[in-house]
């Protein structure tokens, strides 16, 4: 959708759409080849409500590219062990290719522990330190974090150049910072990866062609903070009065850039269209093994 003043809104929900539809068409032609859909597993720990909004949504698209999925919901106060015997349980079940456990866990519970006991062939959220280690590398044959994938493939689909540009990352969680840096690294930008504790951060950002906000601050970037014809990726998402709204302040930023995405709309549908791609490579990956 394109403004008046030549301003394109990032429409992650009808891009994320489009993959999927992709995924079910070629998914239903190999299932009837091989006998068996893909199954993507759910480990979810506790009666955390943003994280019960988060599976409903990644089961959903499960259902909708025709992928078997179970839901495996545990009580909070499980024991650490018990979930790794859980863990390994899946590891061996064939007829599931994708295993997730959704973050955050329990404060007893070692996450790190937890993601490490999933086998990397299965780690489709890409986590697995065996796949951020492929990652740093450039090797493709690992699973690409999924909100930091699912961005790339926004900046693909709406032919955004990212040779040579300037690019400030705000935020650095090894979920999406950090990887976001470094596959942005990976196409030849120049990455200025900021935090909480950045000094003159809206001098960096003014000087920025394109800002991927993941702070979890809300409308931490204002108008004031960018240039003209900037491109911005807008991760957060914070509720504020019962709003959802990102880290930017779409209304004034949107009036300078270039691309924005909404929140919501925006990099969420892309987040779980990259998961339901992960598994299907998975899938297709461990067909390709049993023959």
């Amino acid at each position: 959708m394109i403004s008046s003043k030549g301003m394109t809104i990032i429409d992650g929900k009808a891009l994320s759409d489009k993959i999927l539809k992709e995924i079910e068409n070629e998914h239903s032609e190999l299932q009837a080849k091989v006998g068996r859909k893909a199954g993507l597993a759910v480990i979810i720990v506790g009666e955390n409500p943003a994280s019960q909004i988060y599976v409903r949504n990644k089961i959903r698209a499960c259902e909708r590219v025709g992928f078997h999925s179970e839901t495996i919901r545990l009580d909070e106060n499980i024991s650490e062990e018990n979930l790794l015997l859980e863990i390994e349980k899946l590891n061996n079940d064939d007829s599931i290719d994708g295993i997730l456990v959704q973050l955050p866990l329990p404060k007893h519970i070692d996450e790190l522990e937890v993601i490490n006991a999933i086998s990397a062939e299965k780690d489709v959220d890409g986590f697995h330190t065996t796949n951020i280690g492929k990652m740093m590398i450039g090797d493709e044959t690992g699973f690409l974090p999924c909100t930091p994938f699912g961005v790339i493939q926004m900046f693909e689909e709406y032919d955004i150049e990212l040779t040579g540009k300037d690019i400030v990352v705000i935020g650095q969680s090894n979920i999406v910072g950090k990887p976001m840096s470094l596959l942005l690294m990976q196409k030849h930008a120049t990455v200025q990866t900021c935090n909480s504790r950045t000094k003159n951060l809206s001098e960096k950002l003014q000087k920025a062609d394109i800002i991927i906000a993941a702070a979890g601050s809300p409308k931490l970037v204002k108008g004031s903070d960018v240039k003209d014809g900037v491109a911005v990726i807008d991760i957060g998402i914070n509720r504020v009065d019962g709003k959802i709204c990102g880290d930017v302040d779409f209304d004034e930023v949107s009036k300078k850039a270039s691309f924005i995405t909404p929140v919501p709309g925006g990099v969420g549908p892309m987040t779980i269209a990259m998961l339901i791609k992960n598994t299907f490579e998975s899938y297709k990956q461990r067909i390709k093994k049993s023959k």
